[in-house]
Formats: structure tokens, sequence, C-alpha cells
């Protein structure tokens, strides 16, 4: 895991950012609150951590 967040997010606290904007954007998701980047990036981070999750059952 520690690898794969090195690789893709540089450190554990980007991956994190992502994570805790993926979590604020839950709960106030409205019409032009967030960009279209924006979400698309907290979806890739999700999926990340859901595919590596997923891999080593943890």
């Amino acid at each position: 895991m520690s690898q794969l967040i090195s690789d893709t997010y540089g450190t554990s606290e980007a991956l994190a950012e992502h994570l805790d904007l993926a979590v604020e954007m839950l709960f106030y998701v409205e019409e032009d609150t967030f960009s279209r980047e924006e979400l698309q990036e907290v979806a890739t981070a999700l999926r990340g951590v859901v595919r590596v999750l997923r891999v080593f059952k943890l």
C-alpha cells in the first residue's frame, strides 16, 4: 500500500487530502459546488483505494 501511495500521490498526506475532500463532497455536492475535475480526481483516488483493498483483502 505504501508503494502505491508513493507512486500515485507522492505522500500519504496527499491521498488523505483527496479522501477528506471526498467525504466533504458527499455532504455538500450541489450544482456548481465542485468542478468536474475535482470530482474526477476524488473518484479516482477512491477507486484506487478500493482496488488495493480488494486485492489485499484489507
